[in-house]
C-alpha cells in the first residue's frame, strides 16, 4: 500500500476561528528517562492546533514535525530537504522525475506522485529510525512545520500526549499504573497500522479514526446520508478542505449528535462531511465513518494510544461549547 497522510485543514481564511485547542507554552525540561522509554519530549501546538515535537535528521536540528497518528509515513518539507542538502529527485532530459526517486502518497483529498529523499537517521528523543525514504511534501497542511512524524504502523509502542503539560511520550507500552483514571476504548488495527474504534453517532454505528494529524473532524458521505438523508441541508455551511496533495475538496459543516466511543461521550462536536479520497484509501466508503481530529482530541487532558494492546485512553473528556460557535446560524463567528 502506498503511504497515506491523513492531515487536513480548512482554508487559511478560516484558521483561528475554527480551532479548539490548548495553549502552546512547552513544559520546561524533559521527563526522567526510564528503561522502556523510546521518546519523551516537550511539544507545542501549531496554529492549526496539531501536536508539534522536535526531531533531529542526520544529526541536525531540532526541526518541527507534526505528530500524526493517521499517517503511515513520515514526510519532510522541501525547505528542510534543501537545508539538509538532500536532492529529492533526479530529472530526465524532459524535466520529468524518475520513478526511482518518487513515491505515491495518498492524502485526504487525492493521490500524488512526489519526490523522495533518503535519510540515514531520524531521532525524536530516544526514538531512532534509520535508513528511511521520506516523501517530500509541500502543502498548506504543513502550516510552517518541517515535516510529519507518521506513527500509524507502530506495532508494540504506545503514544501518550499530556495536553496539560505539553508533553508527548512514545514508549514500548503504557504501564498499568499510567492507565488509572483513564476511560479505556478498545480499538482495532486496520491495514497500514491505522487505529480504528467502533462507536455511534446519534445511534448510527460508525468506525472512528483517532487522528492527531487532522485539524478538524471529518465524516464520510455514508454517515452524512445516514444522519441527514431526510433533513434539509440547504442552510449548512460549506468549506474547502486541503490535504497532502494539490487536490481541494469541498465539505459541509454540520453539528452532529453525541459521538459515543465506548464509555466516552463527545457532545457539541461539529464535523465536516464530504466525499474525501482518504476514506476510499482506508476502505471506509460503504459504511458510516468519522475521523476524530484535533478539534476534539485537543479538548481532553491527555490521550493515550497503546498499539500493542489495541487500546485508546482518554482522560477528563469535557466538551464545553465553543463560545465562538453560533448554533442558530450553524457557523463560527469571526474573532
Amino acid at each position: 500500500m502506498s503511504p497515506f497522510l491523513s492531515a487536513a485543514f480548512l482554508p487559511s481564511a478560516l484558521l483561528g476561528t475554527l480551532i479548539l485547542g490548548p495553549g502552546s507554552t512547552p513544559e520546561s525540561g524533559l521527563p526522567s528517562s526510564t528503561p522502556d522509554m523510546l521518546f519523551a519530549s516537550p511539544t507545542r501546538f501549531d496554529h492549526a492546533g496539531r501536536i508539534v515535537a522536535p526531531v533531529m535528521i542526520d544529526g541536525k536540528g531540532p526541526f518541527r514535525f507534526i505528530i500524526d497518528t493517521g499517517a503511515s509515513s513520515s514526510t519532510i518539507s522541501p525547505q528542510l530537504a534543501a537545508t539538509l542538502g538532500l536532492t529529492p529527485t533526479a530529472l530526465t532530459a524532459t524535466g520529468q522525475m524518475t520513478s526511482q526517486t518518487t513515491m505515491i502518497v495518498n492524502g485526504i483529498t487525492g493521490t500524488q506522485a512526489v519526490p523522495a529523499v533518503s535519510i540515514g537517521r531520524l531521532e525524536a528523543g530516544d526514538l531512532v529510525l534509520q535508513q528511511m525514504q521520506l516523501p517530500v511534501i509541500w502543502a498548506p497542511l504543513m502550516a510552517g512545520a518541517d515535516g510529519i512524524l507518521g506513527i500509524a504502523g507502530f506495532r508494540q509502542e504506545s503514544l501518550f500526549v499530556d495536553f496539560r503539560r505539553n508533553r508527548v511520550v512514545i514508549s514500548r507500552s503504557m504501564r498499568a499504573a499510567n492507565r488509572v483514571g483513564f476511560d479505556k476504548v478498545p480499538a482495532t488495527v486496520l491495514e497500514g497500522g491505522l487505529m480504528a474504534v467502533k462507536g455511534r453517532v446519534g445511534g448510527i454505528a460508525v468506525t472512528a479514526i483517532i487522528d492527531t494529524g487532522s485539524e478538524r473532524s471529518l465524516g464520510n458521505a455514508a454517515l452524512q446520508s445516514a444522519l441527514y438523508a431526510k433533513r434539509d441541508s440547504g442552510n449548512a455551511e460549506m468549506t474547502a478542505v486541503y490535504g497532502a496533495t494539490p487536490d481541494i475538496a469541498s465539505g459541509q459543516i454540520r453539528l452532529v449528535p453525541t459521538i459515543t466511543l465506548g464509555p466516552v461521550n463527545l457532545a457539541n462536536v461539529t464535523v465536516v462531511f464530504g466525499d474525501f479520497h482518504i476514506f476510499q484509501v482506508w476502505d471506509l466508503l460503504q459504511h458510516p465513518a468519522v475521523i476524530i481530529g484535533m478539534d476534539v482530541l485537543g479538548t481532553v487532558d491527555s490521550l493515550g494510544i497503546d498499539y500493542r494492546r489495541s487500546e485508546i485512553y482518554f482522560e477528563t473528556v469535557e466538551r464545553a461549547r465553543d463560545p465562538n460557535f453560533d448554533q442558530s446560524a450553524m457557523r463560527w463567528r469571526a474573532r
